[in-house]
């Protein structure tokens, strides 16, 4: 039974008319992450993709934040915090974490999991069988930011199955439309035509560049013309001096 479901079963039922549920807005309760690469990686996760999709409000990312999955009480045992996830056909606001029966009972469509001597383990067992069993969340990524091990599942038939990568090396997310692959040993997204997703200072470095190139072409295009132009002067003295009236020719 779904959480949703739970919590309607809960709100019909007389011996829980008088439980008061824990308020949405709960805090989050993760420790600080493992490395500064850790931060950075999933500081870039975020950025790409809210530049990608800035014209967008119907979707929720976020690194290093709680997702409560039980109404039972305010601290308990049952919430997660995945380095990176996104929820897919909900608001795009800011929240403290994410409490799943205050919202709709929605999980995140997508997990990435950042690899850790300390972590690990837990990350490609117990969160795999939580993300899984419970969050049912339908693809799950896991990435090292030291060693690059990276690796993508897709759930099939309530199993998740190994995505197969491209011949790039990238693994396709059906959710969220990209492929997720290594780029200067960094997680990336890419376009389907594996173009890189850039950041937003990348995508202000190219426009320069790009305005640079224009700006060369006008030139080089001025110079051309000045150089036509001083020519047909030239010709037009040689023309006169044997007696030749260029406006006549």
């Amino acid at each position: 039974m779904t959480v949703t479901e739970q919590l309607a079963s809960l709100e019909t039922s007389p011996e829980w008319e008088d439980i008061e549920f824990p308020p949405g807005d709960l805090e989050s309760q993760e420790l600080p992450l493992e490395t500064y690469l850790h931060l950075q990686q999933i500081l870039l996760l975020i950025k790409c993709l809210d530049w990608l999709w800035q014209d967008r409000n119907d979707y929720f990312d976020a690194g290093n934040l709680t997702i409560y999955y039980s109404p039972h009480q305010k601290k308990s045992s049952d919430f997660r915090g995945p380095d990176f996830f996104v929820v897919l056909d909900t608001e795009r606001r800011s929240r403290k974490s994410w409490v799943v029966w205050e919202e709709g009972g929605k999980y995140p469509n997508i997990i990435v999991e950042l690899l850790s001597s300390s972590t690990a383990k837990t990350d490609r067992t117990e969160k795999k069988k939580i993300y899984q069993d419970i969050f049912r969340t339908p693809e799950y990524f896991w990435f090292d930011p030291e060693s690059l091990e990276f690796q993508g599942f897709a759930l099939i038939q309530g199993t998740y199955q190994p995505i197969t990568p491209n011949d790039m090396g990238h693994l396709w997310s059906e959710q969220l439309q990209l492929f997720l692959g290594i780029e200067n040993r960094q997680l990336r997204f890419f376009s389907p035509d594996s173009v890189l997703v850039p950041t937003p200072e990348e995508s202000a470095t190219e426009a320069q560049r790009q305005l640079g190139s224009v700006q060369n072409e006008l030139i080089t295009t001025q110079n051309q013309l000045e150089i036509e132009r001083h020519q047909k002067d030239q010709l037009a003295v040689k023309l006169r001096e044997l007696g030749i009236d260029p406006e006549q020719l």
